[in-house]
């Protein structure tokens, strides 16, 4: 496991120690607990994202043509 340095107001550091030990764990545990959770929550948010693509394609009646172009042409200025 990485150790990480962070800097932080004192006051909000004694706040978030206050609120740690009411949640009976340390201001380490409430951060890695945060970070956790926001991965956690960001990894679902681009699931569902993903999902939502996949049945807009799945319903889709667009029709697409052949491909007339190349990709140098494409990236032509």
């Amino acid at each position: 496991m990485a150790n990480v340095t962070i800097s932080i107001d004192d006051d909000v550091l004694k706040r978030a120690k206050k609120i740690a030990i009411d949640r009976d764990t340390s201001f380490n545990g409430l951060v890695r607990e945060y970070i956790e959770s926001l991965v956690a929550r960001e990894q679902r948010r681009r699931e569902l994202r993903i999902e939502e693509l996949d049945r807009l394609l799945e319903e889709s009646t667009a029709i697409v043509g052949p491909v007339t172009w190349t990709g140098d042409e494409l990236h032509e200025r």
